[in-house]
């Protein structure tokens, strides 16, 4: 085809071009008629109503009520134990539903998220239930105290509450513990409260400059994880003894975790960093690693004094964090396994937390408006894995640090992996929050949140 050919053959074209154009009206949500474009891969690209997100937010929460036995049983037999003047070794808590009794930090995002949504939407039920969870094991933490006295700590039994190891430990679920104490101020909160403050304080590993780490799967390792499994922690210990230290030791982390974790480039983090392979360590931008830096940092902004030395390098992190999961969002919404992989699957936990941190960034007035419309699109991609009996599919199983991507690639997904619950719940929360708190215009088929005039 000559060069006039091609000119003659563009031309005809344009017609047609704009004649298909004309037929598409800025049609809305109320038209029947109305289709999405076949490149949004089927996302819904609508506003949500509250009532909309409150629903899928009930149903979670449903699926974690009627899930939760508040019973200690006998883990060999099953049958319940009703004797705790003598402990047995076999005795634990019920967890054959889930982990929804238990103490470690995939519950401690959950209760501290169920606590969120009680603020942002009334309802009791949720703070209720999140009191209920931690009263039923400070209830029974004596029993498991003579248990470990005599037979040693058992897994079943609160052994990674009464022997502290690794953040896992104590980090997310110690956050939950006090923003719960703020609620309800029992003692045996506060006991606890000081024995996870000293452990992260004094006997968690560390480099050299403070930074805290791992000592596997490598010798000297970070996890991008620890950032989520210390930061809010530290940061609401600022909050309830309003001695700056903690404050301080939070920023220490966001700061020097990014330092190493973060991509100077396209400001993703980097899941794991190992000592023995620095400056030369092989990059994976695991997604639910990075949300758990994202969300750590959100956290700590939300309640960091505004005069803090370490608050606009804190920000800057936050923002370069934001705007490079913002440029990795799929065409549905949904964020990838691996984030710069697009051939890796949709996760959800990761989609959970950057829709929940972008968010929060927006209503906070961390982010301009124009980030809004990103986690309106998460959220709606979430609300489709939310399963009429409440369970959340895509959800990554627990994954350790790993050296390879097929690694990442092949972690499965399982409707049982608490990690995704927390997370989904903080996301419907906080984005209630922002359509409260903007005025919203359709234009051309995409969204604008104006700041509400007084």
């Amino acid at each position: 085809m000559t060069p006039s050919r091609y000119v003659v053959w563009a031309l005809a074209l344009v017609p047609l071009a704009f004649g298909a154009l004309a037929q598409i009206p800025p049609k809305g949500r109320s038209d029947p008629s109305f289709q999405q474009p076949s490149l949004a891969a089927g996302v819904d690209y609508v506003v949500p109503t509250e009532a909309e997100i409150k629903a899928a937010l009930d149903r979670i929460f449903g699926y974690i009520v009627r899930s939760t036995a508040y019973r200690i049983i006998d883990t060999q037999t099953g049958q319940p134990v009703t004797d705790f003047t003598n402990p047995i070794k076999t005795a634990g808590v019920d967890n054959r539903a889930g982990q929804f009794n238990d103490w470690d930090y995939p519950m401690g995002v959950v209760l501290a998220a169920l606590l969120n949504v009680s603020d942002v939407t009334g309802d009791p039920r949720y703070s209720d239930y999140t009191l209920k969870d931690f009263d039923f094991i400070f209830d029974h933490l004596d029993y498991f105290r003579k248990q470990a006295a005599q037979f040693g700590a058992q897994s079943y039994g609160y052994r990674r509450l009464l022997e502290m190891r690794a953040l896992d430990d104590c980090g997310a679920i110690g956050a939950a513990l006090v923003k719960a104490y703020a609620r309800k101020p029992d003692p045996r909160y506060r006991a606890t409260i000081n024995d996870i403050a000293d452990y992260i304080g004094h006997k968690q590993m560390r480099l050299p400059d403070g930074t805290l780490a791992r000592p596997r799967p490598q010798p000297v390792a970070l996890w991008a994880d620890d950032a989520y499994m210390s930061i809010p922690f530290l940061a609401q210990m600022g909050k309830l003894t309003g001695d700056r230290v903690w404050y301080d030791d939070a920023a220490r982390q966001v700061i020097q975790m990014s330092q190493r974790l973060q991509d100077p480039r396209t400001g993703l983090y980097d899941h794991a960093w190992y000592e023995n392979t620095a400056p030369y360590d092989p990059r994976f931008f695991w997604g639910r690693g990075a949300g758990w830096v994202l969300m750590a940092t959100a956290e700590l902004l939300s309640v960091m004094p505004e005069d803090h030395p370490s608050r606009a390098k804190v920000l800057d992190i936050f923002r370069t964090s934001a705007r490079a999961a913002v440029e990795v969002q799929g065409s549905t919404g949904m964020w990838h396994q691996l984030l710069d992989k697009t051939d890796s699957y949709l996760e959800s936990s990761a989609t959970a937390m950057f829709t929940f941190a972008i968010a929060r960034g927006v209503n906070r007035g961390w982010l301009t408006p124009v980030y809004a419309p990103v986690a309106q699109a998460g959220w709606q991609a979430l609300a489709t894995r939310v399963r009429p009996d409440g369970r959340v599919a895509d959800i990554c199983v627990s994954t350790t640090a790993a050296y390879d991507a097929v690694y990442y690639y092949n972690r499965p997904t399982d409707l049982d992996a608490m990690q995704g619950y927390g997370p989904v719940l903080m996301a419907g929360a906080e984005v209630i929050t922002m359509l409260r708190s903007f005025d919203i215009e359709h234009t051309l088929n995409t969204y604008h949140y104006r700041v509400k005039k007084n």
